[in-house]
């Protein structure tokens, strides 16, 4: 690709961010109401859709702590990986 090619994609891809973003923060908006409207239910009918706010409740490693209270075992179960991360700036 040339240099004008690239340049053309990365508009391209800024621009069809900015619709992803846009319409991600409608959606939040759109949730939102509902769960207002909702308050303290976990479900709601309408018509032919059903929507469930439910509260879950999920228990997870505090890894910071573990390093602290007991590094070793920490490092012994530490697992490294590695990744590449796609930003345009």
């Amino acid at each position: 690709m040339s240099i004008s090619e690239i340049e053309s994609k990365i508009r391209e891809l800024r621009q069809l961010q900015a619709l992803v973003d846009e319409a991600e923060s409608e959606m939040e908006t759109i949730k939102d109401a509902l769960k207002a409207h909702m308050g303290d239910s976990e479900e709601l009918r309408a018509g032919e859709y059903k929507v469930t706010w439910k509260t879950v409740t999920a228990s997870r490693l505090d890894t910071a702590a573990l390093r602290k209270a007991i590094p070793d075992v920490a490092a012994a179960f530490t697992r490294t990986t590695t990744t590449r991360r796609f930003c345009v700036a």
